[in-house]
């Protein structure tokens, strides 16, 4: 229906705003199949309504504008939701953990440590070994920062590293690393996580198969160790 100005300021604000939402969820139902929008009409209803004029960047923007007009209008916003609805909670796992083993080579952080078991559960990489000096699973902050996949991902404490499966590969920064884009992980290995401070002790250099980089474009050397695992696990799991 085509509104004259006239027309238009004779409803009442609630349902001119009630009408601009229209308008949006129209053109928003557009864009979604690919079709151009056109907001001419709504512009001239925030001109009458001696609105600012509204500059259309995306989707989220076109959403926040459209609830606006809804709430002005005195309705529900809870039903009348235009993006998708973000999957929350918890579910069904859709993976087994792979027969691989990430290893804490003195990993210090208890929130580093949660993080990266979270990452563990939730591409499921596979074994997560603890180092005697990297805070265990009975940590406090552990826990809480890893949100229950403490009590989900297989974990090993104290073995010696020589024991565990072939090839081990250490995630580092070094003139002679693979970039880790180019790296093909085998069905089964080692994965080697270094401190913080220190990275990969040498004990484990000794051991080590491959070394693997994230290639940075930065003057920082390093990033964060559970950072740079879950970058490393998605290239897993890819």
């Amino acid at each position: 229906m085509t509104f004259t100005k006239r027309k238009f300021l004779s409803l009442e604000t609630l349902e001119q705003h009630k009408k601009c939402a229209e308008h949006l969820r129209l053109a928003y139902e557009q864009i979604r199949q690919g079709a151009p929008a056109c907001f001419t009409e709504y512009e001239s209803f925030l001109s009458w309504m001696n609105l600012l004029p509204f500059t259309y960047s995306d989707l989220k923007t076109l959403a926040d504008r459209y609830h606006w007009h809804l709430n002005l209008a005195g309705l529900s916003l809870k039903e009348h939701n235009l993006l998708p609805s973000m999957r929350k909670g918890d579910h069904i796992p859709k993976a087994d953990f792979l027969p691989a083993a990430i290893y804490l080579d003195n990993v210090r952080s208890a929130y580093n440590v949660g993080s990266i078991l979270r990452t563990v559960e939730a591409l499921r990489i596979g074994t997560v070994y603890f180092s005697e000096k990297t805070p265990f699973i009975d940590n406090e902050k552990v826990r809480r920062t890893a949100m229950g996949a403490a009590e989900i991902v297989p974990v090993q404490r104290n073995l010696p590293l020589s024991t565990l499966p072939r090839p081990i590969i250490v995630l580092d920064t070094c003139n002679d690393a693979i970039p880790i884009s180019k790296f093909h992980f085998p069905a089964s290995f080692t994965l080697i996580l270094g401190n913080e401070e220190y990275g990969v002790s040498d004990e484990a250099l000794l051991l080590a198969d491959h070394l693997v980089e994230i290639p940075l474009l930065g003057a920082k050397n390093s990033i964060n160790v559970a950072c740079a695992f879950a970058i490393a696990a998605q290239q897993i799991r890819q």
